[in-house]
């Protein structure tokens, strides 16, 4: 899933008359750009969600074959940030169930990364994990706090598991997820809510909440124009 429907408010004026997964680097669109990074790695389904200037979306995606994949919209009349619009989304991760039991990938539109997706999957399965997030140890103002084995605990100055505090790790997430689909048995949210927000609960219930460390790997955060100059030159 492409997590694309935000405003972009922090994109503008980009995202005055677009939204942000249209926004160009280097002549190439955030929504081609990870399409393709996703493509490279194996996936050929994918659900967007939109919402702001939501109809362009469908339009670009239809004026370029859906670059070769099958993509679906989950359109958000209202906006439900991260973890309801990938409730919402629900349906097209377990139309075959009850055999829906692959994970699945979760990334931000507005981010570009050389992350190994595929080593990022191994590891998620390879520890049972429920969620899995790519983090870094990078400056951030949102850390999230993990303890030694990896497992979800915190955010900020926050403890919200049970244990020990003693030796937790502030990391900076990367916007990039792998999910086990028996996560949505397990969102008993409604509405609007942060995915990180339902991690945190799941992680006092004992739920593995993982941290996957992509330190080695180049990350940008495209949430400003000048990321965006920035990414366009280095791109080039």
């Amino acid at each position: 899933m492409i997590l694309a429907a935000g405003q972009g408010t922090r994109l503008r004026p980009l995202t005055n008359d677009r939204p942000k997964a249209l926004v160009e680097v280097a002549g190439r669109t955030l929504l081609e750009i990870t399409l393709a990074r996703l493509k490279e790695f194996g996936v050929r389904e994918v659900i967007v969600n939109t919402h702001h200037f939501a109809t362009m979306i469908p339009e670009y995606l239809k004026k370029h074959d859906n670059f070769g994949m099958r993509i679906e919209i989950s359109h958000e009349e209202d906006l439900l940030d991260t973890g309801g619009g990938l409730k919402k989304a629900a349906c097209f991760f377990l139309e075959n169930a009850p055999d829906a039991a692959e994970p699945f990938l979760l990334h931000n539109v507005d981010v570009i990364s050389t992350i190994d997706l595929e080593r990022m999957v191994r590891f998620h399965a390879e520890q049972g994990a429920l969620a899995t997030m790519a983090v870094q140890d990078r400056e951030t103002s949102r850390p999230l706090l993990f303890d030694g084995a990896g497992g979800l605990r915190g955010r900020g100055d926050r403890i919200d598991s049970a244990g020990p505090a003693e030796a937790l790790r502030a990391l900076a997430f990367s916007g990039i997820h792998v999910v086990s689909p028996s996560i949505f048995a397990k969102l008993n949210e409604t509405g609007a809510f942060s995915i990180i927000d339902a991690y945190l609960r799941l992680s006092t219930q004992g739920e593995r909440i993982l941290a996957f460390r992509a330190d080695e790997y180049k990350w940008r955060d495209l949430g400003r124009p000048e990321s965006v100059i920035e990414a366009a030159r280095e791109l080039r």
